[in-house]
């Protein structure tokens, strides 16, 4: 059979060598073969079909952006949803590759990607956006998550009282609620053995994540904390890095002192 698709008028006879039945039969396709680039057109429907799929991805996220960060109403004290307009996209709960040497089960905190990482097996890790120290409140090193706590009562620091007066009234502390700077849970920080007095913990304020705010502490959305602590049993290690730019390869680094 020729490999010509298309016969020009002015073509012999005797190069015509489809039959009258094999020439009706497979009109429609040389018709088609005249009229289209068979590359051309796989190469719009391959672009179209990225095109979709990422459409429905990006909304399969933005649903199940939706979801995580609705309205817990079945709480102790009810947590209102989390208005995503207000947050970076970067700083929202998400599976993501990550090198670490660090074994699955480990925390680490980037405070200056104001991101914290679960590590999980295979390379990858869930990523938390959360809000860190402001500047000389930061710290960095290795600790072992030695209590956790829901709707923890909160007691401000003998240094904290002494800086801020406001905080004087909740010398004995601030019980558990939608007020209470711990938010709905907290995990405790311990360094041999001993009280860190750093934690991390939930927060309802979302402005505050992506952000240097706190006085030292870890903060998440309540629905992140929430996440992460069912996540995370005692004894869990956590490694916060010293501040700066996470690596272009996303490969974490720490000094951490001894646990």
């Amino acid at each position: 059979m020729p490999t010509r698709a298309c016969v020009r008028p002015d073509t012999p006879t005797a190069a015509v060598t489809l039959t009258r039945r094999l020439f009706t039969f497979a009109a429609p396709l040389l018709t088609a073969g005249c009229t289209a680039d068979p590359w051309t057109q796989a190469s719009k429907d391959s672009l179209g079909k990225s095109a979709l799929d990422k459409s429905s991805l990006d909304q399969n996220d933005r649903l199940m952006n939706d979801v995580r960060y609705a309205a817990i109403p079945t709480e102790k004290f009810p947590i209102p949803a989390v208005d995503l307009g207000r947050i970076d996209p970067q700083h929202l709960r998400q599976e993501l590759a990550y090198a670490s040497s660090e074994p699955p089960g480990t925390i680490i905190v980037d405070p200056g990607a104001y991101a914290l990482y679960l590590i999980k097996p295979g390379g990858r890790a869930l990523r938390y956006g959360v809000g860190v120290g402001r500047e000389g409140f930061g710290w960095s090193g290795g600790a072992v998550i030695a209590r956790k706590a829901e709707w923890p009562t909160w007691t401000p620091p003998a240094e904290m009282m002494a800086r801020d007066p406001r905080t004087r009234p909740w010398a004995k502390g601030m019980p558990g609620g939608p007020d209470n700077p711990l938010g709905a849970r907290a995990l405790y920080l311990y360094q041999k053995g001993r009280d860190t007095l750093y934690r991390i913990h939930g927060t309802a304020e979302p402005q505050s994540i992506g952000q240097s705010a706190s006085s030292g502490c870890i903060r998440l959305l309540n629905q992140d904390i929430i996440d992460l602590y069912g996540r995370v049993p005692l004894g869990s290690r956590t490694l916060v890095l010293r501040s700066h730019p996470p690596a272009p390869t996303g490969r974490a680094e720490a000094s951490a002192e001894p646990v």
